[in-house]
């Protein structure tokens, strides 16, 4: 990381350090280190053509391409402040984002999925007041916006970037929103490099990995160990628009892929998929999941199915940059499963219990944020006088110091007087050869105060079996004490996500909460 300093210099340093290798492709466009420094340095100075400031925010409200991270990466050189928005949310949900981070210009499509998000908010009669200029990337206005760089010299366009300090706002991450009104993250130059090279290193990101992202890029998955952990380590970003298990497949034989980022449900996705032993995988080296809890046969598919030999697991929050914890992938295939590794490096860890007890986790040092966007008060509540951010996650600590996620503190319901965290009844759950992937939640109940339901994807081939409560009865009690036992199981035919992608439990709940017994 020596030399790069801030994301402002990194595709100037990353030109300087990896010239000609491959850095990107998308397409048709292959582009080398020296070639995106190009494209980034024009936008860059597009953007300061334009009027934009240092520190003003610029947003991003576009799926994943080669011209997003030109976007992105030209307005953070021009001092300018990144602001992702999430492509799942509807007008009112962006416009309430581009409003509260003070965005003065945003880039977004015409066309991604049958929506044109410039018209969608166009039309939605939302007041944006400071807004001065909406860029579609994927069209002609894209290419007059980059003939405004013309006035702006390299020389000041180089003197922008080099102003912006380390501890100077990189960009401002919006959480998802799925206990309120999603809050803004703002993190600085420093903590983003700091944090992802020491990410890179530990998950043994190289110089010369082909990295297939298809996390999407408004997320820390997708921007910052993706596209930040590939500048840092001269690894080729191939950015993916929406996942789609051939697709990936096709490219990752064509492309010559070697890592692989994605919530389980991708690699589970791979690794079932009928068409899979067509493709030549051979590249694969690595790969990167998370979840409060993974299958341990997961793990071993990962290996043996997709021949990614190094695996590892990771934990983290927007609130942290991303990462609170990683196993790295020499731990067995067990201890990658269940746990999510010991802390970041230079950073502290602790769970709020006695060791070996569920408590809520904990996590102190330069990656944690400085505070939320224009909220005192919710800073106040999530990180003490002492450095401390309270994750909302309830964990176990090991004696070797691995972190276990047992659940989120609102997602835990008591039955009978006993506390039930749901991914621990999933984890049992999605060890039957039934069950592709489950959601638990907990429904009001008159005689027990709450109790279990759940929701169960079936696997392939299995329809019946995933719906047959007495059969899954049977099965959660012979591994779990009585009262995390579910007192109903349905089937669906896949279960409900949020705008950021996660599981939608609150919707789950409002689904059961006509489920009662007693």
């Amino acid at each position: 990381m020596e030399g790069a300093q801030t994301i402002a210099r990194l595709a100037d340093w990353a030109a300087e350090r990896y010239g000609d290798e491959e850095a990107l492709v998308f397409g048709d466009e292959r582009w080398t280190f020296a070639g995106l420094r190009d494209r980034v340095d024009r936008a860059a100075r597009a953007v300061i053509a334009h009027g934009v400031r240092p520190g003003d925010s610029v947003a991003v409200w576009a799926p994943n391409s080669a011209r997003w991270v030109v976007a992105a990466l030209g307005a953070v050189a021009a001092g300018g402040v990144l602001v992702p928005v999430n492509t799942r949310y509807r007008a009112a949900e962006a416009a309430d984002i581009l409003r509260r981070s003070r965005t003065r210009l945003l880039f977004t499509e015409h066309d991604f999925l049958g929506t044109d998000y410039r018209a969608l908010l166009r039309d939605s009669g939302e007041e944006l007041p400071l807004l001065e200029r909406t860029v579609t990337l994927h069209s002609a206005d894209w290419s007059r916006f980059l003939a405004g760089a013309d006035p702006v010299s390299g020389r000041e366009r180089l003197a922008r970037t080099a102003a912006v300090d380390p501890g100077d706002t990189a960009d401002i991450l919006f959480t998802s929103g799925t206990t309120g009104r999603p809050k803004g993250v703002p993190a600085t130059h420093g903590q983003n490099l700091r944090v992802y090279d020491a990410w890179a290193r530990t998950v043994t990101l190289r110089r010369g990995d082909r990295h297939l992202l298809v996390n999407p890029f408004f997320h820390t998955f997708g921007y910052k160990a993706g596209v930040l952990a590939c500048l840092l380590r001269g690894a080729t970003i191939l950015p993916e628009r929406v996942f789609d298990a051939e697709a990936v497949l096709r490219r990752i034989r064509d492309e010559r892929v070697s890592v692989l980022t994605g919530a389980p449900t991708v690699f589970s996705s791979l690794i079932h998929h009928p068409q899979r032993a067509a493709y030549d995988l051979s590249s694969m080296r690595m790969a990167v999941t998370g979840a409060a809890n993974i299958p341990t046969a997961l793990i071993e598919q990962i290996r043996t199915a997709l021949g990614a030999r190094s695996v590892n697991t990771a934990y983290g929050l927007t609130e942290s940059t991303g990462v609170v914890a990683i196993c790295p992938p020499h731990e067995s295939p067990e201890t990658l499963a269940r746990t999510s590794g010991t802390a970041l490096e230079g950073t502290e860890l602790r769970v709020d219990a006695p060791r070996g007890e569920p408590g809520e986790i904990l996590t102190r040092g330069y990656h944690v944020m400085h505070g939320y966007l224009d909220d005192p008060e919710a800073t106040a509540e999530a990180v003490d006088a002492d450095g401390w951010l309270r994750t909302g996650d309830v964990g176990v600590l090991d004696e070797r110091g691995f972190l276990r996620i047992t659940d989120r503190l609102k997602d835990m319901f008591v039955v009978g007087g006993f506390n039930v965290y749901p991914a621990e009844v999933e984890q049992v759950l999605r060890g039957h050869p039934a069950v592709l992937d489950v959601a638990v939640v907990g429904v009001p109940d008159a005689r027990l105060g709450e109790v279990g339901v759940a929701y169960c994807v079936p696997a392939a081939g299995a329809p019946a079996a995933a719906g047959d409560a007495a059969e899954l009865t049977a099965y959660t009690r012979d591994r779990l004490a009585n009262f995390k036992v579910p007192r109903a199981f349905h089937s669906v035919p896949a279960l409900p996500h949020n705008a950021a992608g996660k599981v939608d439990k609150h919707a789950l709940r409002r689904s059961a909460g006509n489920t009662t017994t007693g």
